[in-house]
């Protein structure tokens, strides 16, 4: 008889492993986790033995459908106050770039932000996360930016970081303190990426929980040249590029995020058919926000065809932010990504799950359901996982499993 050598498994189950463009459907499957990764992964006709045998705990789940733990992979859910004003400016017909250039927009949030606590902060953004969670994600990547000081970014960092003691998911914490230049530097920019470049990137690096560096390349913040320069200096010292690109003009950041080999570019509205060219040469990942592109009532899209035809990985993330994308639910993003972008919904799921793992630099780790990978896995009551896209409402997570141990419920439906 075999020894039992698996923590747990989990039956009469169905698998989107998102191992292949149609999700790596596995119907009647079986998964298994030991030491808080996937141990064993396939069909349960396939397993060497009746599961009481195989494992210390099986988890039957009635049919219904196991996806690897969501991936945010953009966010910025640290902050302070809320942007109730500009959304009041937003409804008469102010433009995103009208409110920044009058001092609302980042620098609002940037205030509130500098005056709130590290208590406050840390309560304001578990609570965020949590809404996360209980949509299934097991890892969000969170931004500083809102700081524009070396105290206030370092600060926005810690409590990032600090958020994995409180919500059920990994933290990735990305050193933006390019966000926008802060008005004190207004005359001399010079100074303020020089302080970015020479203060703000050692510290953080000094303080060990930064893994990414990333810039706003766009008119209201920084321009090309400058986005350069932070993002090489960054690069350099270790951490992974992402760029703020091409959001509402076209400055060539998918090329510039391609020129300096950065992980992905996001936001893309008015990405150019070059800069797609020079992102699928450079293997850029391009993330994908519409839930910005909702709020700001944009009228372009990212070119998600012509990304497709060069075979850009097209990850999708909330962008959960106070001013442009204030949405927690995954569930109105991946309806969002397919309504108003034309994700299929198969492209929606891998944009959460596999390519975002490739964002993060994660993809060795996490975002499909392997042998070896961490065992983050999210249990849904769907008959289809297409449901996920479909229905914009309530959660129809069931169990959410991180590190191989249930987290929250603990059986299928």
């Amino acid at each position: 008889m075999p020894e039992t050598r698996w923590d747990r498994l989990w039956t009469d189950v169905h698998l989107a492993t998102m191992t292949d463009p149609s999700l790596g459907i596995v119907r009647n499957g079986a998964i298994a986790a030991s030491g808080g990764r996937v141990a064993w992964v396939g069909r349960a006709a396939d397993l060497a033995a009746p599961p009481e045998r195989l494992a210390s705990e099986v988890i039957p789940c009635g049919g219904a459908w196991l996806t690897p733990g969501f991936i945010d992979c953009h966010t910025h859910i640290v902050f302070g106050g809320d942007r109730t004003g500009d959304f009041r400016r937003r409804l008469r017909g102010e433009s995103y770039a009208e409110i920044a250039r009058a001092g609302g927009g980042i620098m609002s949030t940037v205030r509130a932000t500098r005056a709130a606590s590290d208590e406050d902060l840390t309560l304001r953004a578990a609570a965020r996360a949590g809404e996360l969670s209980a949509w299934g994600v097991t890892t969000i990547e969170v931004k500083s930016g809102y700081g524009l000081d070396l105290d206030t970014e370092l600060r926005m960092l810690d409590v990032a970081a600090g958020l994995a003691r409180s919500v059920t998911a990994d933290i990735s914490p990305t050193l933006l303190a390019a966000h926008t230049v802060p008005p004190g530097y207004a005359r001399r920019r010079d100074d303020y990426v020089r302080l970015v470049l020479n203060e703000m990137i050692p510290a953080a690096l000094d303080q060990g929980h930064a893994t990414a560096i990333d810039v706003f390349c766009e008119d209201i913040a920084f321009t090309p040249d400058e986005s350069r320069a932070i993002l090489e200096a960054g690069i350099e010292a270790g951490l992974h590029g992402r760029l703020h690109a091409d959001q509402l003009s076209d400055l060539g950041g998918g090329a510039l995020a391609a020129a300096v080999g950065a992980h992905s570019a996001d936001h893309l509205e008015y990405l150019s058919p070059d800069g797609v060219q020079a992102m699928a040469e450079a293997d850029v990942c391009a993330v994908l926000l519409p839930g910005a592109a909702y709020t700001l009532g944009a009228d372009r899209r990212p070119p998600v065809a012509t990304l497709r035809r060069a075979g850009v990985t097209m990850a999708l993330a909330t962008d959960a932010n106070p001013g442009s994308s204030p949405i927690t639910n995954v569930g109105m993003i991946l309806n969002l990504g397919c309504i108003l972008f034309g994700l299929t919904p198969e492209e929606a799921l891998l944009g959460f799950t596999a390519a975002a793992a490739r964002v993060l630099g994660l993809e060795r780790d996490r975002g499909t359901l392997e042998a070896g990978r961490r065992a983050d896995l999210a249990l849904w009551r769907v008959a289809d996982p297409a449901e996920l896209c479909y229905w914009m409402g309530a959660s129809p997570l069931t169990s959410l499993v991180k590190d191989g141990v249930p987290v929250r419920g603990s059986k299928g439906s």
